[in-house]
């Protein structure tokens, strides 16, 4: 019998564009409720486990569209940890600390928080724990960690997951396990505005 999973990402934010957050907990816009109507028209009417990010953009979105669910929040679906850089505007970071890990984003630590790395093993244990439960599950969470997900289950190098896996607000993806076979379908992606997370006016 196949298991689903349900992967959501949090709507659209209440932030500056050119921000730093990670484990910040910001609250999200006004669209919300449009957004959370698009995400619903891909979700099955029966989900039998939600798990949430604890930040209020993915805990939000796990209540209003699983009313009737008990939602478990798990630190482990939290957003990379920016430490020191939380809240700071990428382009006002300086060269001297940020350069160590533009140069080598998946092993170096963001200063006083987490590696791509450190990310991708908490979020693997995580996935692999509700795997285990064998229930039709919904996760809401956020961009870094499905893309982790869905690099682990295709076996994408992590240096190549942000040109492999373009995830906007508001996407839903599902992961369907049969047997030892995982496989991941998009089922909603809507480009809503670029997102920058380096500085000097790159996006991804």
């Amino acid at each position: 019998m196949n298991q689903d999973i349900y992967l959501i990402r949090h709507t659209a934010p209440a932030v500056e564009k050119g921000i730093c957050y990670g484990q910040s907990d910001i609250d999200v816009k006004e669209s919300f409720y449009d957004e959370a109507r698009i995400i619903k028209t891909y979700l099955p009417l029966q989900i039998e486990a939600v798990y949430s990010s604890p930040l209020i953009r993915c805990k939000k979105l796990a209540d209003h569209l699983f009313p009737k669910n008990n939602v478990h929040t798990q630190s482990t679906l939290m957003e990379i940890n920016c430490g020191q850089w939380e809240m700071r505007h990428w382009d006002h970071i300086p060269k001297e600390e940020i350069d160590p890990w533009m140069q080598d984003f998946v092993r170096v630590c963001i200063p006083g928080g987490e590696s791509y790395t450190d990310l991708y093993k908490r979020v693997v244990h995580s996935l692999n724990t509700i795997i285990a439960t064998a229930n039709n599950t919904a996760i809401v969470t956020h961009g870094g960690v499905i893309r982790s997900m869905l690099s682990y289950i295709t076996q994408t190098p992590l240096i190549d997951s942000f040109k492999q896996f373009s995830l906007h607000y508001g996407c839903v993806i599902k992961i369907t396990i049969d047997g030892q076979n995982l496989r991941h379908e998009i089922l909603s992606n809507i480009p809503t505005e670029k997102e920058k997370h380096k500085p000097g006016g790159n996006v991804e």
